[in-house]
């Protein structure tokens, strides 16, 4: 389920709904390994003290942070007030088979 800040501009509803998009339709690609979906389903469920401003390099994160925003990423910061990172965290959360490990 969509989930926006309530002071979110436009701009930042867009980026959410974009990454949001990206992140559900990683999750449901067959292509998609169980423990890649694990691995940013953990980070959906990490409590903000676990996540900290860590730099996150997971390649679908960072590729679909980059096609939503349109600039190159090396990293991103795990940050749920940011609407790229908690756009496509819930997408693949929203998107991921009910019997992936987690859910």
């Amino acid at each position: 389920m969509r989930n926006y800040d309530d002071d979110w501009s436009d701009d930042q509803r867009g980026l959410y709904d974009e990454s949001y998009d990206i992140g559900e339709a990683w999750a449901k690609d067959p292509d998609t390994s169980s423990d890649e979906l694990q691995d940013v389903i953990n980070m959906a469920e990490a409590d903000d003290d676990e996540l900290g401003d860590m730099e996150l390099t997971h390649p679908a994160l960072v590729d679909a942070v980059a096609n939503a925003t349109g600039e190159l990423q090396d990293s991103i910061t795990a940050d749920r007030d940011d609407p790229a990172f908690r756009g496509f965290t819930d997408g693949v959360r929203d998107g991921a088979e009910a019997d992936v490990f987690g859910l």
